[in-house]
């Protein structure tokens, strides 16, 4: 795997794809800056080479074109702080003026480029359009793992114009890395904890769990559907009736080959989805007709934490329950805890998925965990097809 730590780049104008896919509030501030943040260590390490640095990432889902509210000048200051040095900012991400502010860059300065996605030709994979934004560079570096799963003009597609100035940045080989050692190299016990909402999401990763596995741990509004598929009654929680085989499928898969599933045995249920709806705690084959499981129980969290306490390797993807609410996030915030805990017993722990990363930042335990990861969907589908568009075009 050819990462920034393989070159030097001394006179090179690196274009970096980098994920600023960042959230705004109502004055274009960036309120989470968690993957501006992930990667400024590939950037610093560019511009210490003495190289200068092109940024180029999408913002949103702009449908129509241009659009004030997902331009990237509203990451510019942000951006300059953490790196404390001024960030130019380019009014488009290929053409004349984005081709010359790119050439008249000095080692040590840096370039944003506007939206890519203000071109659906980004989006189509357009082998044109992916030309034209290699002319504002001469050594390619990916660095978007949360886009990586995207066969993009700017992901998949550019790298061919740079057959021998490419590689990976750390954050998408520092994703690569934790993946490959939690699937492949994976110290015994292995447990993996799956959460959301549905079965459907999560049918093809659960089945190559299964031969990586030792321990599976199910929760969030999937068990339902398990539950269910069962016998048990489980009142107007979500299910999906459709996957009540697949889930006896799932189980099945798992019993024949040695593989532990956890599913929950109680549940926090709600006569309504509210924060402030009444609540009580129930077994999970018998919740009342009526109510609606939206955390598991306290049981449940001894269950689960004594599991992950004895674990050497994790991987957790999925909340336990709606932890958004803070009548139901006892469970996720248990979880929590207990893989930190295991982590700090020296097991490896991998955070993956939107949710998981929300929640761990949520209870303030990002330092707690080996790793976060920032790529969700990414993540997954490396896990379920074992490549990614923008990594094979660089080469593991």
């Amino acid at each position: 795997m050819k990462t920034v730590d393989d070159y030097n780049f001394s006179g090179q104008k690196a274009l970096i794809r980098v994920d600023f896919n960042v959230p705004l509030d109502d004055q274009f501030s960036v309120t989470d800056d968690t993957r501006i943040r992930a990667a400024l260590p590939t950037i610093n390490k560019i511009l210490k080479d003495g190289g200068a640095v092109i940024l180029m990432s999408h913002l949103g889902r702009p449908k129509e074109g241009p659009a004030d509210k997902y331009s990237l000048k509203h990451v510019v200051d942000h951006l300059s702080k953490l790196l404390g040095r001024p960030v130019a900012f380019a009014p488009d991400c290929i053409g004349d003026d984005a081709k010359n502010a790119s050439n008249n860059l000095k080692p040590g300065e840096v370039l944003l480029l506007e939206n890519l996605r203000f071109y659906k030709e980004e989006e189509k994979g357009d082998v044109e359009f992916a030309k034209k934004l290699s002319a504002n560079g001469t050594f390619y570096v990916n660095d978007a793992f949360g886009t990586a799963h995207r066969a993009h003009a700017s992901t998949a597609v550019i790298a061919q114009f740079f057959p021998q100035n490419k590689c990976f940045g750390y954050v998408m080989s520092g994703e690569l890395a934790s993946v490959d050692k939690v699937l492949n190299n994976s110290e015994k016990p292995f447990t993996a904890i799956m959460g959301g909402a549905k079965v459907s999401d999560k049918i093809l990763i659960l089945e190559q769990l299964i031969n990586k596995a030792d321990n599976i741990i199910i929760g969030g509004g999937m068990a339902f559907t398990f539950v269910k598929a069962q016998g048990g009654n489980v009142g107007k929680s979500l299910v999906e009736e459709d996957k009540l085989q697949t889930a006896l499928n799932i189980l099945a898969d798992a019993k024949s080959k040695g593989v532990n599933i956890y599913i929950p045995v109680d549940a926090v249920v709600a006569d309504s989805f509210s924060n402030d709806a009444k609540t009580q705690t129930v077994d999970i084959n018998n919740i009342p007709d009526g109510w609606m499981g939206l955390d598991i129980g306290p049981e449940t969290e001894k269950i689960f934490s004594d599991v992950i306490a004895f674990s050497k390797t994790i991987l957790w993807n999925g909340p336990m329950g709606v932890f958004e609410m803070s009548s139901f996030e006892h469970g996720t915030k248990k979880v929590a805890m207990a893989i930190a805990s295991a982590t700090e017993g020296t097991a490896f722990s991998l955070i993956g998925g939107g949710d998981s990363v929300a929640a761990i930042n949520k209870y303030e335990l990002a330092e707690k965990v080996s790793y976060v990861s920032t790529g969700g969907g990414a993540l997954l589908e490396y896990i379920e097809s074992g490549s990614l568009p923008g990594v094979d075009a660089i080469g593991k």
